[in-house]
């Protein structure tokens, strides 16, 4: 059984989950607040992490950033705030997907199968080596001259989206899928601000890179 944290100081939507979950085969553990949540996660490791961004005690972003100081569990951050602003600070926080309240339990449950499969995805190679810089996809480490390079989580998760497509077309729309989620998928500027960002930090010439490669109006491309 998939093990799901689910953390929200709504008791009934608490309850109305905890039923849905383990209807479908999952093993949930609840929290009301921040801190007994990051207690939880501790004591035991969750595979997936259900995350409410109101909470009593802190606010679901802060709960965020400690909890990725020890899990990389995908976590499905859940708020009734609707800015776009919100949203990209708890992606930027380390979040992997936003659903807005209210929802449909069905769109959550599928929202959840996709992190599975994702976080499940052993396909590529762990370790991948540029001229310039190396990836450590398991230990989700950037190395560049033997120096550890620190990344925001957003930039990490697009970077890893095309290290493991080496050489493929990424277009926009899937990066940004992938990235902030669906509906995001018109969002390009985002794409170009991370995107230079992430070639400052690693390319020997961020203004000529060799290995993160513009495809114009069409997406990126990782070149070994």
């Amino acid at each position: 059984m998939t093990a799901v944290l689910v953390v929200d100081d709504d008791r009934y939507l608490l309850r109305a989950l905890r039923i849905t979950l383990r209807a479908h085969g999952y093993e949930v553990a609840e929290a009301e607040d921040g801190r007994s949540a990051l207690q939880a996660a501790a004591r035991t490791p969750p595979e997936l992490v259900i995350l409410d961004l109101g909470l009593p005690d802190m606010d679901g972003t802060a709960v965020l950033a400690k909890l990725r100081d020890f899990s990389q569990a995908p976590v499905l951050v859940l708020s009734a705030r609707h800015g776009s602003e919100d949203k990209v600070q708890a992606l930027d926080a380390g979040a992997d997907d936003y659903l807005t309240k209210p929802f449909g339990l069905d769109e959550l449950l599928a929202r959840l199968r996709a992190l599975l499969r994702r976080s499940n995805d052993t396909a590529a190679p762990q370790v991948i080596a540029t001229e310039a810089f190396t990836v450590d996809l398991g230990k989700r480490r950037v190395t560049r001259g033997g120096k550890d390079i620190r990344l925001t989580p957003t930039e990490w998760k697009m970077l890893a989206v095309l290290v493991r497509n080496p050489e493929k077309l990424v277009t926009q729309q899937h990066l940004l899928s992938e990235v902030w989620g669906p509906a995001y998928a018109k969002e390009t500027n985002y794409l170009r601000v991370y995107m230079a960002q992430l070639r400052r930090k690693l390319e020997p010439d961020a203004a000529a890179p060799r290995h993160l490669i513009t495809e114009a109006g069409i997406g990126y491309r990782f070149l070994p």
